[in-house]
This record gives C-alpha cells, sequence and structure tokens, in this order.
C-alpha cells in the first residue's frame, strides 16, 4: 500500500528511544524528512545518525525537553525552520512515575501536566498554523491504554494523558475544515525501556522479579504476549498517510485486546 508520504515532514517528539524511535524509523522508511526532538543526551545523535544510515532519509536532531515549554515550542519551530513545513506533528514524551496519589506533591503534578499535556498544547500550536496555510496536516499524540481503563499505580499518568485525549477531541472538530485531522494512539503494554523500568518497580514493591511482572501482564492479553514497537509504529504512519484522511477524533488502542470496554 502506497501511503502517499514521501516527502512529506513530520516532527517526532521523544524520538530517540523507544515507540517514538520506532515511529521516526518507520516515517523515514516511507520516505518521510523526519526531525527527532529528545533530551540532550548520547542518545539523539545516535538515533538521528542509525536512522539516516538505515533509511537514507534526511533527519534533523533537536535537543529539546519537552516538560519546559519553550523547549518544546522551539522543538517544532526548528523543523518547520529546517525542513520549511511540517505535515505531520507526532506529539510524544515519556510518562510520569509511577506513585500513589498520597505520594504525589503538587511539584509531581505540575511535572506530569507539562509533560504530557502542556507539552501537546505547545507543540500543536506551533505546527497548527503552517497546516492550516497548506491546509493539510497529521496529528497523532502517543497516549495510553490507560486514558481507556485506568492502570493501578499509575494515577499521574491516567490523569494528564487523559486531558491529552480531550483536547484531541475538541481541535479534531476546529480543523477538520482544513482537513487536517487529530488522533490519539493508545498503545497497552509494549515492550520498550519505559514497560521494562516499569516491571523492575513494580517488582519492588512487590516483592517479586521483573520478568514476573511482564509474565503477568502477558497472561493479562488474550493475545498472550505484549505488542512490539514496530506494530504500534505502523498504525501512526497509517495515521500520518494519505489514507487515513477520514479517521479523525479518534483514541485507538493497540493493546492485544487488553482493554475491555465496547468502546
Amino acid at each position: 500500500m502506497d501511503l502517499g508520504l514521501k516527502g512529506k515532514v513530520a516532527a517526532v517528539a521523544g524520538g530517540s528511544l523507544g515507540l517514538g524511535r520506532a515511529v521516526a524509523l518507520e516515517l523515514a522508511r516511507e520516505g518521510v524528512r523526519v526531525a527527532i526532538g529528545a533530551l540532550d543526551d548520547a542518545s539523539l545523535p545516535e538515533a538521528a545518525e542509525a536512522l539516516r544510515r538505515d533509511t537514507g532519509a534526511e533527519v534533523l536532531a533537536v535537543p529539546a525537553d519537552v516538560s519546559d515549554p519553550e523547549q518544546a515550542k522551539r522543538f517544532v519551530r526548528a523543523a518547520i525552520d529546517h525542513f520549511g513545513t511540517i505535515d505531520i506533528l507526532v506529539n510524544n514524551a515519556g510518562g510520569p512515575p509511577s506513585q500513589t496519589f498520597l505520594e504525589i506533591d503538587d511539584r509531581l503534578w505540575e511535572f506530569g501536566f507539562r509533560l504530557n499535556l502542556l507539552s501537546t498544547i505547545v507543540m500543536t500550536r506551533e505546527a497548527v498554523p503552517v497546516m492550516q496555510a497548506k491546509r493539510w496536516g497529521r496529528i497523532i499524540n502517543m497516549t495510553s491504554i490507560a486514558v481507556k481503563q485506568p492502570i493501578d499505580g499509575l494515577i499521574l499518568s491516567n490523569t494528564v494523558r487523559s486531558g491529552v485525549i480531550g483536547l484531541a477531541k475538541s481541535l479534531s472538530n476546529e480543523l477538520a475544515p482544513y482537513n487536517i485531522t487529530v488522533n490519539s494512539v493508545c498503545p497497552g503494554y509494549t515492550l520498550t525501556d519505559r514497560v521494562r523500568n516499569l516491571a523492575r518497580a513494580t517488582a519492588e514493591k512487590e516483592g517479586t522479579t521483573p520478568e514476573a511482572v511482564i509474565a503477568r501482564w502477558e497472561a493479562a492479553v488474550p493475545m498472550k504476549r505484549l505488542g512490539t514497537p514496530e506494530e504500534f509504529a505502523a498504525l501512526v504512519a497509517f495515521l500520518a498517510s494519505e489514507r487515513s484522511g477520514y479517521i479523525t477524533g479518534a483514541a485507538i488502542q493497540i493493546d492485544g485486546g487488553w482493554y475491555k470496554g465496547v468502546m
């Protein structure tokens, strides 16, 4: 299937690791010119070089901590300035820590808000005028299955990521006349470093092993396994494509059947 992505420009936040890196790789393989934003550490230039080497795509690496609104803004602006436009925005950031309600102070609540919700608002606000002018765009928010079925121990993530869904649904109606779609993808347990770290944290609290925790999660999934980053990235690439032009305002889970709700 030709996704019609060759030559388009994407900005992928959190593009140096995990699901973000998988998304950047999938888009680059489709001929997209990609800007990746991530923390200023060794993983960012390594990821950019690997993307160039593996796909031949033009890749811009932008150091950015998206929990800082100014850095989030500068990331998208750098992509627009470098490539001259933007077609696809992938809003993505690591999740806040796993703690109980009474363990979370005001500072941490504010951090979770800035990391997952405010970053989405700021980056989207930078991209939308360019997309409106060209009357084409794809905005994809990477959230979590927790927005449909909250996960115990992740109350901070459950709360702020649900705000992203409300934003996306409202914004999709505003931007539909401009042929700009706004969708959210809701991964279940996917075998990334973040999930491995969550398994370790859970194991410490429960006095068990990370392997036992992962096995329990796998047992709860009808497919009896965790998802792969590549499977997740394929969904995002489709939502970024010409073929997905009539899908907007959706929150699509990719979880192997873990979510039990009807809708």
